[in-house]
C-alpha cells in the first residue's frame, strides 16, 4: 500500500448482495485491524446454536447470571476455536484492545468468569472465529464490489436484532439493499 493507504479498522464491512460466499452473504463484520499487512474482522450477525450458558458451562465457568437466551456467535472461518468477547466499557481484563473509544474485544477468559458472576461488562457478545484477508486481499475484494464500509455504529452491535444487522449497516450508508447491484463503475 502506498503512504497514503486508508485503513479501515473501527469499520463496518458490510457483504454486497451479490457476494455469494456462503461465509459471508449478508454479514456485517466489524473489522478490528487493517493493516498493509491484512486485516481481521469479527462477524456479528451469525448466531450458532450454541448458547453462551452452554458454552460457560462446557468450560466449567459459573454462569448463573448470564441471559440463558443469549448465544454465541460465529466470527468467522478461521480459528473457530478462539473466542472473542465484544463489548463496552474496559474493566482491566487481561487481554482487552481498544477498537474505538467506548468499544473494546477481550480475548482472556478472566472477562467470562466476571460475566458469569454479574460482574462483567453491561453490553456484550460472544463470537467464535475471524475473519481474515492477507495483504491487499480486501482491498482488491472492496474493489470488485463485494464490500462496501461504513464507521461502526455502537446501536447495531448491542441493540439491533440480529436478523436486522445487515440492512441496518447498509442503511448507514443511505443506501437500500433491494436496489443494489453486483455490477461495480470505477472512475
Amino acid at each position: 500500500m502506498s503512504e497514503s493507504a486508508v485503513f479501515l479498522a473501527n469499520q463496518f464491512l458490510v457483504a454486497m448482495p451479490s457476494l455469494e460466499d456462503e461465509n459471508f452473504r449478508q454479514t456485517v463484520s466489524l473489522l478490528c485491524e487493517h493493516t498493509d499487512s491484512g486485516a481481521i474482522g469479527l462477524v456479528i450477525n451469525r448466531p450458532t446454536d450454541l448458547r453462551l450458558v452452554e458454552m460457560m458451562e462446557q468450560m466449567g465457568l459459573e454462569h448463573e447470571n448470564v441471559d440463558r437466551e443469549a448465544f454465541v456467535y460465529w466470527g468467522g472461518p478461521v480459528q473457530p476455536e478462539r473466542g472473542f468477547v465484544i463489548h463496552r466499557e474496559p474493566g482491566g481484563w487481561e487481554s482487552c484492545m481498544t477498537l474505538a473509544r467506548g468499544l473494546y474485544i477481550t480475548t482472556s477468559r478472566d472477562i467470562l468468569r466476571a460475566i458469569g458472576r454479574g460482574e462483567g461488562p453491561a453490553d456484550y457478545f460472544v463470537v467464535l472465529g475471524y475473519a481474515g484477508w492477507g495483504a491487499g486481499q480486501l482491498e482488491d475484494e472492496i474493489l470488485h464490489n463485494a464490500w462496501l464500509h461504513t464507521p461502526v455504529d455502537e446501536q447495531i452491535l448491542f441493540r439491533t436484532p440480529v436478523r436486522d444487522r445487515w440492512q441496518a449497516a447498509t442503511r448507514l450508508l443511505g443506501v437500500d439493499v433491494t436496489q443494489l447491484t453486483g455490477a461495480a463503475g470505477h472512475a
